[in-house]
């Protein structure tokens, strides 16, 4: 004879969430990977202002200077002396990645020139100052 359902059947079948949460994980880490993060120098440098400036697509080395002409990279201080080793660790993370300055309008003009020496003979594709954008 016939059955009829009742609502005992329908409780008895759970829902699979699997499908779902595979989904839902697969897109988190794709957003992950191709996330492009902000890289910020870790002190607070007041730049020059200039006319003539252009956007740098591949920053992969943000090098500041401050007012005391102190070199940060990451927001550590680092010794101008080791400042070679620095930028070659972190070339070995993107070797096409660019260089960039950003050196406070009181720092002296011979370490940021120091600073894109040491940059060009670690081989950096090229080096670039950060100016402020108006």
């Amino acid at each position: 004879m016939r059955r009829r359902k009742t609502a005992g059947d329908a409780s008895e079948s759970p829902i699979d969430l699997t499908p779902m949460l595979d989904i839902v994980f697969i897109m988190l880490i794709f957003f992950i990977v191709t996330a492009t993060f902000i890289r910020e120098p870790g002190i607070k440098v007041t730049r020059p202002e200039t006319e003539t400036q252009q956007p740098v697509k591949n920053i992969a080395i943000l090098v500041a200077v401050d007012a005391e002409s102190r070199i940060f990279i990451d927001g550590d201080e680092v010794d101008p002396r080791s400042l070679r080793a620095s930028i070659d660790r972190l070339r070995t993370e993107n070797p096409k990645g660019d260089v960039v300055i950003q050196a406070d309008e009181a720092a002296d003009v011979g370490v940021t020139i120091q600073v894109m020496e040491t940059a060009k003979a670690a081989g950096a594709p090229s080096v670039h100052i950060a100016t402020q954008d108006d």
